[in-house]
This record gives structure tokens, C-alpha cells and sequence, in this order.
């Protein structure tokens, strides 16, 4: 029988070997990360060398942009390889991957967390359509971001006459979770983290490995004092606890209970921002036209997040079904760095649970980002400007729902619109095109769209596409633009235009 050990930070940092594969959990501003083991890996390492050459996996992303989550294993010479799929949140792993000192290897979110399951449960791998036609396809880039990267660690198959990916299996030593509690038998609790996301996956692929469970919590209690509901990775699988009292619901932020379910909390004075930028609102109250009372709807992190703004100041969100990929339900869903919890949610399940719904199309619309399109209807939103982003949960979203509604401003860098008198005016166009002849990588397949028959729209400030049968075919503009004036001159292709609306004045008013 495993005994489970309790023991400080700095003490669990020791169990981590050179050369080890060390999966993570968390999400976004600190959600369920153990930072003070992360920070116990960086102290020893900084002092001494070791743990080197680590393998760091993780799905979504993880830090503040600066020094905390996955930043902090950020050193040369600490980490040779990465896999993981989304980087925002972890410059410094991004300017490692840029420069070529570590290998790294992006996948989608879901795909990460159902082959770590895989792993655990002792099977050959993942096979699944996630990711087909886009850069984790091998006959793209099979998943490699630089140079330096040359395993090949997904191989297409065909089974029954369906293409499929198999992404391969690998041996996890370490898994870093988090809880809220621990009971003196090692049973670990979430019951009061904003969300579930990996925990248990990530332990069961370390402890089925042979490899060892690292848990962080804020408190130990009793044996028998937790409900047994409330326990997701059972102690048997936990080989050392670590227990970290002032750790917080998120990066400087205490425990809320309205945001862990525990509570429901009076939301008056928590309405939902309606965004100030007016690209950005514009965006999201004409996609709020595109919401569907009881449709299961999904929203994506950035400009989408602003829809709950719109819901907000519609009081419509009790007639909506929403979710994110996190495992949230329903609630008053939060926007930014916050993305993926909410406040009164309604249902709470693990991320695993959430991505095998939608990668089995439980969404009927999804709402998602738009980092750049081009003319036949791909987009890309994991490689921009050179720089490694990753797709999040993206891919199973956008390849799945059965409507895709993608969000995000005409062009970039130094864009300026005003609206007045019921026109929209183009003060500066910006220096960068999104709309592209061809994108730097493929995140979204039109050609697998198009072939599974999903509705595909394109909402900017200024125009309205939509994905038809050779590319994108401009449907609407915006009250006071005129096509050969304020879209065409900005765009790298010509898209198909034929009968052209006009995007409703409600959506500017």
C-alpha cells in the first residue's frame, strides 16, 4: 500500500530527478497550479544545477505573463523538452522555443489531457480526428514549433477508411497537482478551486508510469473528513503532500466561494464588463446575435470573452447554455486573465470530461478568436508573428461544433475606428493584415470544415464572411463602410462578393 509522505516544498522539489518528464496541472492566473512546488523546482535549480534536461507537459496555459506557473522552470539548461498546447501565459518558454534551446511540441488541449489518460490506462497511444489538416497533422508539422524538434510523436492512421491521428505514448516520472485539501490518508480535494481541469489524469498517467504524484494543498485535515464526492485523486496515488497555507484561488486573489460553487453569491454589483474598446464591442454584440436559446454554446478565450459582457447587460443568460473548456457551466463567466472559471456556476466537471464532449460535437455554436484568416477559409491563431502561441483547446472546439463563429478585429497594430451619426469611420487602418493570402499555420482546417459541413462565420468591427465553397464570401459590412474604400485595399486576397448586407445599427448603438 502506498504511504503517503508530507513534506515541504523544497523536499518534493528533491523527489524531481534529472532528466525526468514532469506533467502539470493549472490553467490561466494560477488556477489548481502548485506554485509553491514549482517554486521549490526553481529554488534547487538556481541553487544547484539540478533538475536538468526535465521534459515539461502540460494542456492549458499556466503563468502571469512574467515570472509564476510554468515561467518558473523557464531556465537554460533546466528543461531540454516541452509539450504542451497553449504558451501565452509563459514568455519565457516561448523565447526558449524562439532561440532554439529546448525541443517543443504543441498539441490541442484535449488531445494532451486524453493522452495522458491513455498513458495511465496503460493503452497505445490517442487516436482520434483532432487535429487532422492542421500544423499537428504530419503532413504538416506533426506538432513540432522549432527547428531543433525532429520525433515524430503523431503518425497518421486509417481505420475502417477514416483517417485518424495516433499521438504517441511517453513515460510521465512527475505529476505536480493541486488541491484544496488533503486528508491524512493522502485523499486529495479540489471542492473549493475555481475548476478541476487534469488533476486526476495527470496523477494517474505518473502513477501508472511508476513515476511519482506531488500534491499542493492549502490544508491537511482528517482522515474521514472529506466527502467522498468531493475527492478526485484518491491517496493511494499520491506519494508526497505538500501543504501551502497562503495559497490563493488565483494569482493575488483569495478563495471566493461563489466561483468554487460552494456559495451563491448577489451578482448585482459583478455585472460582466461590456468591453470599452469599440472594435471589441462591436465584435461582441453582433456575435450575440448569433446566440441560440438552448443551443450549447461555447466561448473561447479573448475577444469572445466579451459576449458575457453582452449577456450581462441583456439578462439573457439564464435562457443560454454556455461553457468553457475548463468544465464550467452557466454562471457569470469571467473574462481575461480569470478566463475559464465563473461565478455561481452550475455545473463544475473535470476539463477531460468537457473536451470529450465537444470532440464528440456536444456544441452547437462556438464563439473563438481569430488571429488571422486567409482566402480559403483557414485560421490560424497558434503562430503569429513567429511567435509560438499554441491553440489551447481550440482545435477540438472549432473542428467539432456544428457552428463556429470566429471574433477578432479587421487588421491590427494601430487600428482606429469611430462611430458616429450611424456610421462607422476608419480613422487609420493598421499596419498588420489579417486577412491573409495564406496563413502562417493551419489551427482551422476550411477544408475539413467544409467537408464535415459546419457553419463558419467571420466577425470583425468593419465586415461579416462567411465560409463558403471556394473560400471566404463577404456577407456584411458595417453602416458606413464602403467595400472598395475600407476592406478591399486591406485585405491580401479578394473574397467572393455577391449580395452584400448591412450589419444591424443595434450592434453600434
Amino acid at each position: 500500500m502506498n504511504a503517503t509522505a508530507f513534506v515541504s516544498a523544497r523536499d518534493a522539489a528533491d523527489l524531481v530527478r534529472d532528466g525526468d518528464t514532469v506533467a502539470v496541472s493549472g490553467n490561466g492566473a494560477g488556477m489548481v497550479s502548485a506554485e509553491a512546488i514549482l517554486a521549490g523546482l526553481e529554488q534547487r535549480f538556481l541553487e544547484t544545477g539540478h533538475p536538468k534536461e526535465l521534459t515539461l507537459v502540460h494542456s492549458l496555459g499556466l503563468g502571469d505573463r512574467d515570472a509564476l506557473g510554468t515561467n518558473r522552470l523557464a531556465h537554460e539548461g533546466m528543461l531540454r523538452k516541452v509539450i504542451a498546447a497553449h504558451f501565452t501565459w509563459s514568455p519565457k518558454i516561448q523565447q526558449l522555443i524562439r532561440e532554439e534551446k529546448i525541443d517543443a511540441y504543441c498539441f490541442p488541449g484535449g488531445v494532451v489531457q486524453q493522452l495522458l489518460r491513455e498513458i495511465g490506462a496503460g493503452r497505445p497511444g490517442l487516436f482520434t480526428h483532432s487535429g487532422l489538416g492542421t500544423f499537428v497533422d504530419p503532413r504538416q508539422d506533426g506538432g513540432r514549433c522549432n527547428e531543433r524538434s525532429r520525433e515524430d510523436v503523431v503518425e497518421l492512421m486509417n481505420i475502417d477508411g477514416r483517417e485518424i491521428l495516433r499521438y504517441k505514448p511517453f513515460k510521465v516520472d512527475v505529476a505536480i497537482i493541486r488541491g484544496t485539501y488533503a486528508d491524512t490518508r493522502g485523499n486529495i480535494s479540489p471542492e473549493e478551486e475555481p475548476i478541476d481541469m487534469d488533476i486526476q489524469t495527470i496523477a494517474l498517467a505518473a502513477h501508472n508510469s511508476g513515476g511519482r504524484v506531488l500534491a499542493q494543498v492549502r490544508q491537511i485535515v482528517e482522515a474521514g473528513t472529506l466527502n467522498p464526492r468531493s475527492v478526485r485523486v484518491p491517496g493511494i496515488m499520491v506519494d508526497a503532500i505538500v501543504q501551502d497555507t497562503e495559497q490563493q484561488q488565483f494569482y493575488a486573489l483569495a478563495y471566493d466561494p461563489s466561483i468554487s460553487g460552494a456559495r451563491r453569491a448577489h451578482l448585482g454589483h459583478f455585472s460582466a464588463a461590456i468591453p470599452d474598446k469599440l472594435e471589441r464591442r462591436i465584435i461582441a454584440r453582433r456575435a450575440s446575435l448569433e446566440l441560440r436559446n438552448g443551443a450549447s454554446l461555447n466561448f473561447g478565450f479573448g475577444i469572445p470573452g466579451g459576449i458575457f459582457g453582452v449577456i450581462a447587460e441583456q439578462g439573457t443568460s439564464d435562457e443560454l447554455w454556455m461553457s468553457v473548456e475548463q468544465g464550467v457551466h452557466n454562471g457569470r463567466m469571467l473574462d481575461d486573465r480569470l478566463f475559464g472559471a465563473a461565478r455561481n456556476p452550475e455545473v463544475i466537471v473535470s476539463s477531460i470530461e468537457q473536451f470529450d464532449y465537444y470532440s464528440g460535437g456536444g456544441i452547437d455554436i462556438t464563439f473563438l478568436g481569430m488571429g488571422e484568416a486567409d482566402r480559403f477559409g483557414n485560421v490560424n491563431v497558434s503562430h503569429l508573428a513567429g511567435n509560438l502561441i499554441g491553440p489551447g483547446g481550440f482545435m477540438e472546439i472549432a473542428q467539432n461544433a456544428k457552428k463556429v463563429v470566429f471574433c477578432g478585429t479587421f487588421d491590427a497594430q494601430g487600428s482606429k475606428v469611430s462611430w458616429s451619426h450611424g456610421t462607422l469611420k476608419v480613422l487609420q487602418a493598421g499596419k498588420v493584415h489579417k486577412f491573409v493570402e495564406r496563413v502562417e499555420r493551419i489551427t482551422f482546417s476550411a477544408d475539413f470544415a467544409r467537408k464535415r459541413g459546419q457553419d463558419v462565420l467571420y466577425i470583425t468591427e468593419r465586415a461579416v464572411f462567411r465560409l463558403a465553397s471556394e473560400g471566404l464570401e463577404l456577407i456584411e459590412i458595417a453602416p458606413g463602410i464602403e467595400v472598395d474604400r475600407d476592406i478591399l485595399p486591406y485585405m491580401d486576397f479578394r473574397p467572393s462578393i455577391s449580395a452584400v448586407g448591412t450589419m444591424p445599427a443595434s450592434v453600434f448603438e
